[in-house]
């Protein structure tokens, strides 16, 4: 009977003993691991912050690398423990492409949310042009971007869409130019009709002395010789000072008769006809 226990103890005994020694290296790499991780998100976030990037945009990042983070330590211990992960990694893989393919249009406005939000071609706030559409952003999330049009119109556009079109930010620089032009008629005095409109663009307070404005014969039309009106302004004033410039223009130039020409046509009769 003790040799029965003996040699039981003899063969058990070194099982038990690699089996301890296995549990002992796997709470080593789990504790090594979990600090790994905890310094790593603690780095990204640092990182971002020090980017001004979104809080939303953080702390999505932060998620999604522990989860990975965690996922692989978990293979690793598996496979520390002789667990064959080679059939589960392809198993998670093909759940993976099919949840792809199924929600592809989802993923794609996903992965533009998270570019928009992380490159900021815009921000909430700005009046921006894209896909068809302007208005000022109200609201940017993961999937869509909601644009306020100036007629109190909500157009919501998807961010797959909308990080792969030309984004026009109107609001990125503090100050704009506003293009007008207006046409003199051929037989007016031109350099008395440069001076009345810079007199209207120097008396208003709203247009910027730097740069300075421009007024300048852009070309000779059919009808008259078009003046080029452009004076620079802050974005929030740009609306405002292209309505009251060209309704001064037109009545400053009415004023001083000078002619303001419209399209003509001359007809030519045949009598014999």
């Amino acid at each position: 009977m003790e040799t029965e226990m003996t040699n039981w103890i003899d063969n058990v005994w070194p099982k038990f003993l690699d089996a301890g020694l296995s549990i002992v290296w796997a709470v080593i790499l789990l504790i090594i691991g979990i600090k790994v991780i905890n310094v790593a998100r603690k780095l990204l976030k640092s990182a971002l912050e020090r980017s001004n990037i979104d809080t939303g945009v953080v702390q999505f990042l932060d998620a999604f690398v522990k989860f990975a983070a965690y996922a692989v330590l978990i293979l690793a211990l598996l496979g520390h423990f002789g667990v064959q992960t080679t059939s589960f990694i392809t198993i998670l893989g093909s759940a993976g492409v099919a949840i792809g393919l199924s929600l592809q249009g989802s993923l794609s406005n996903f992965a533009g949310g998270i570019l928009i939000l992380i490159l900021k071609p815009f921000v909430v706030g700005d009046y921006v042009s894209a896909c068809g559409c302007e208005g000022t952003v109200a609201v940017i999330s993961l999937f869509y971007t909601t644009l306020h049009t100036v007629d109190n119109r909500n157009v919501v556009l998807p961010n797959g869409s909308l990080s792969n079109s030309n984004i026009t930010n109107y609001s990125a620089n503090e100050i704009r130019r506003v293009d007008m032009s207006v046409d003199v008629g051929y037989g007016s005095d031109l350099k008395k009709a440069r001076e009345v409109i810079m007199d209207i663009l120097n008396q208003d307070e709203r247009i910027l002395k730097d740069p300075a404005p421009i007024v300048a014969v852009d070309n000779l039309g059919d009808s008259g010789v078009n003046v080029l009106i452009r004076p620079w302004v802050k974005c929030e004033d740009y609306w405002a000072v292209k309505w009251s410039v060209l309704e001064a223009v037109h009545n400053r130039l009415n004023a001083e008769q000078i002619d303001i020409p419209f399209p003509q046509m001359t007809v030519h009769l045949d009598q014999n006809s």
